[in-house]
């Protein structure tokens, strides 16, 4: 089986809709994961934690932690309750998560840091 690139997040999302242009006007081929619609399992997301960590997977300025009460927002202390919120609330995951062949991941996009991601693991 070949390694390809992947990209996680939700579709709907505009962050993902520019990472996925870039993508597409680069010539990338890639495949998209939508948690909403292909799910998200514990075994993928503490994957992700182990490579980034908790801190920079929790999308923190979106509006699904704005809805948190502050008694929630208070109660993520450490990776376990961070997953926990992330397993039930996938839009509290930064978008997009990008994973090159090597299993290098990258949260976030920017074009700069995508064009040197993929220069790098290409």
């Amino acid at each position: 089986m070949t390694a390809h690139w992947m990209m996680f997040g939700i579709k709907n999302c505009d962050t993902i809709k520019k990472a996925r242009r870039f993508l597409e006007a680069a010539h990338i081929d890639y495949r998209f994961h939508d948690y909403r619609a292909d799910g998200l399992s514990a075994e993928c997301l503490q994957q992700f934690i182990d490579a980034l960590g908790y801190q920079n997977l929790l999308n923190t300025r979106g509006t699904t932690w704005r809805k948190l009460s502050e008694a929630e927002r208070e109660a993520i202390t450490d990776a376990d309750s961070a997953k926990t919120l992330m397993l039930a609330q996938p839009a509290m995951i930064k978008r997009p998560l990008l994973r090159a062949p090597d299993g290098t991941l990258l949260s976030g996009f920017s074009e700069t840091t995508y064009q040197n991601f993929i220069q790098e693991k290409s």
